[in-house]
């Protein structure tokens, strides 16, 4: 991909995290890349595969970060420190991201073209959560019957927490006490109750 488009895709990223895919339009997006509709339709053909680029773009670039945090991590314990330390990024950044993820879920509800690009980022997450998860009962770490259902759990604590987070009055303020609470929700779960030993965090 050239920086040209990535540069594009960028720019509509942002447009969609200000004011939803509703409110979206080529002439919004090209003002902000300061490049004419022309451009937009030579790179991307239509709107919605604008739209569909720009999603795949971001869903990999959070997928590629929590799988560069992983590698660093030894044991499974850890990894689950880092996959959330590595989504809970930072207050803009998180609010910008789940306010477009709505937006596909919503759009995967109602429309086959984004089904499938939601679907394909929910199995990415669930095999990732589910090779910690895994990992860590071979260590003898968590305690659940079936990895593949604790994947979707994590996945739902995750999520939940975030939405939660979204509509308090100051999210910048309570970002760190959240993120701390999911790995809690977190480890609470995979250990079968006991809840977590030692936070591992800030």
């Amino acid at each position: 991909m050239s920086p040209k488009q990535q540069h594009l895709l960028r720019c509509t990223y942002q447009v969609l995290a200000e004011g939803g895919l509703r409110h979206l339009s080529l002439q919004r997006v090209a003002d902000r890349a300061e490049v004419s509709k022309g451009i937009l339709l030579y790179y991307f053909g239509t709107k919605e595969k604008l739209v569909l680029a720009t999603l795949r773009w971001v869903l990999a670039r959070v997928a590629r970060r929590i799988h560069a945090a992983v590698q660093r991590a030894r044991t499974a314990e850890e990894k689950v420190h880092a996959t959330v330390d590595a989504i809970f990024v930072d207050p803009k950044a998180n609010r910008d991201f789940y306010l477009v993820y709505m937006d596909l879920l919503a759009s995967a509800a109602r429309q086959h073209t984004f089904q499938e690009l939601s679907a394909t980022f929910r199995d990415i997450v669930d095999a990732a959560y589910g090779q910690i998860i895994g990992e860590g009962v071979r260590e003898g770490a968590f305690r659940v019957r079936d990895v593949q259902e604790a994947a979707a759990v994590m996945r739902a604590l995750v999520d939940g927490l975030f939405l939660q987070w979204l509509q308090e009055p100051d999210p910048g303020a309570t970002h760190r006490q959240v993120r701390e609470r999911c790995k809690h929700a977190i480890f609470t779960y995979l250990r079968g109750g006991e809840g977590p030993e030692d936070s591992g965090g800030d």
